[in-house]
């Protein structure tokens, strides 16, 4: 199987997934997120307790990729630090910019690199972001 096909199937199986679509028991954080250009609508939703994410969870509805991003978001935030939560938001924020490109560098993203090749798609980046920019404001908002 190619990398491309690889990708391509790390995402349709991360859209599917039902395990992190939730609401969160005693969320200290819940912000909704909307792509007004195509309709994608992601609720994040957060539990953050001394600094760390206890427990994240989404719920809404969109294409694949935001769904698919959504949902790896999730899985890698979850049980990490505020910090390091935010740290990895600079790190998708580059990859998606095209502005870090470096495999080890990216490492730290996991299943996510997946979406590497959305920064050529520029119609598709605003579906890939939408989750993490939700989580950018629910973070600042946990403060």
């Amino acid at each position: 199987m190619d990398l491309k096909a690889l990708y391509n199937q790390i995402i349709v199986e991360n859209s599917r997934a039902t395990h992190n679509r939730h609401k969160v028991e005693h969320a200290t954080s819940v912000l909704e997120g909307v792509n007004p250009s195509c309709g994608d609508d992601i609720t994040i939703e957060l539990y953050v307790d001394k600094g760390i994410i206890k427990d994240a969870g989404f719920t809404g509805s969109g294409c694949a990729i935001s769904q698919a991003s959504a949902s790896m978001m999730v899985d890698l935030v979850t049980g990490k630090t505020v910090e390091d939560a935010r740290e990895l938001l600079g790190t998708f924020y580059g990859m998606i910019k095209g502005e870090i490109t470096d495999d080890k560098q990216l490492e730290v993203l996991d299943d996510i690199v997946a979406l590497q090749g959305i920064s050529h798609m520029p119609g598709r980046v605003k579906c890939a972001v939408l989750a993490w920019h939700t989580l950018e404001e629910a973070l600042d908002k946990n403060k």
